[in-house]
């Protein structure tokens, strides 16, 4: 009997391969959808920078100025401010209103700066702007290589705050060049504490985020803090900022070069607490 011989069945896989994951397609459309978000949450911003709502006329860096627009907007009950030194030049006190709309109600004008010098414009700022119905504000520049106690005697001998106005302020954003930390923070206690001591009121210090949050924010915790963060993604004030310096770019008229634009963490009415009484 002849053996019947079966062909061998070559079965085919029929599985099919796996597709790979379009991680260029899923990105693509990410991008797009925060795109999209962007577009909408700066949707004022944006129009205002293309001045479909305003016949205002810029002069100068509109991308800058729609930013402004949109942090006033978030920021809708808070108090504005600005601060000025001699480096603003000549200001026109007179016409110096508002920013963007939002009226200016404060300023901080430099007074001092180290041990030694005063600023060319102090006195001129200081008067013009009492006579103008700012609430004004002194403050002195910090030199972390100088004497502290040298320096807070530069700053009282030329400052004189009257009820009405605010704090004293010591701006410190210099790293120091021939001491430690330790000792840097040690000498602006000692400049605090004599400030005090003088104007019967703690003065307000003013620094960059970074420098605030490491090493000033835990051992001067009892002060109030005035900070500096030009993020462009920080639209609102953090609760321990008791001001926030978020540009320094603003354009107001009155004053030819650029200004630095602040927000007080309160109302008005809030602000008038802090005034030396």
């Amino acid at each position: 009997m002849a053996k019947t011989i079966r062909k061998k069945t070559i079965r085919k896989n029929t599985k099919s391969k796996r597709k790979p994951f379009p991680y260029g397609k899923w990105l693509s459309g990410l991008f797009i959808i925060l795109f999209c978000y962007t577009i909408y949450h700066y949707r004022d911003a944006l129009l205002y920078y293309f001045s479909f709502k305003t016949d205002k006329v810029l002069k100068q860096d509109k991308a800058t100025q729609a930013r402004i627009f949109q942090i006033l907007q978030e920021n809708p009950d808070r108090v504005v401010g600005f601060d000025v030194s001699e480096y603003q030049g000549d200001i026109d006190w007179e016409i110096v209103d508002s920013v963007e709309g939002r009226k200016l109600r404060f300023v901080f004008i430099r007074s001092t700066c180290g041990n030694d010098k005063l600023d060319a414009r102090f006195r001129y700022n200081w008067k013009k702007a009492k006579e103008n119905h700012f609430i004004r504000g002194a403050y002195h520049y910090y030199r972390p290589n100088e004497n502290s106690i040298e320096q807070a005697n530069n700053f009282i001998k030329f400052v004189k705050l009257q009820s009405g106005d605010l704090p004293p302020v010591v701006d410190i954003e210099q790293m120091p060049e021939t001491q430690s930390m330790d000792s840097l923070k040690v000498g602006l206690k000692r400049f605090c504490t004599k400030i005090e001591k003088h104007f019967g009121t703690k003065p307000i210090i003013y620094s960059g985020q970074k420098y605030y949050e490491d090493f000033l924010k835990e051992e001067f915790s009892g002060y109030v803090f005035w900070v500096a963060n030009y993020n462009f993604f920080v639209e609102t004030i953090q609760d321990d900022w008791t001001f926030w310096q978020f540009t320094e770019k603003a354009v107001i008229r009155g004053v030819s070069s650029k200004v630095d634009i602040n927000i007080y963490n309160g109302t008005p009415l809030m602000l008038n607490y802090l005034k030396i009484k």
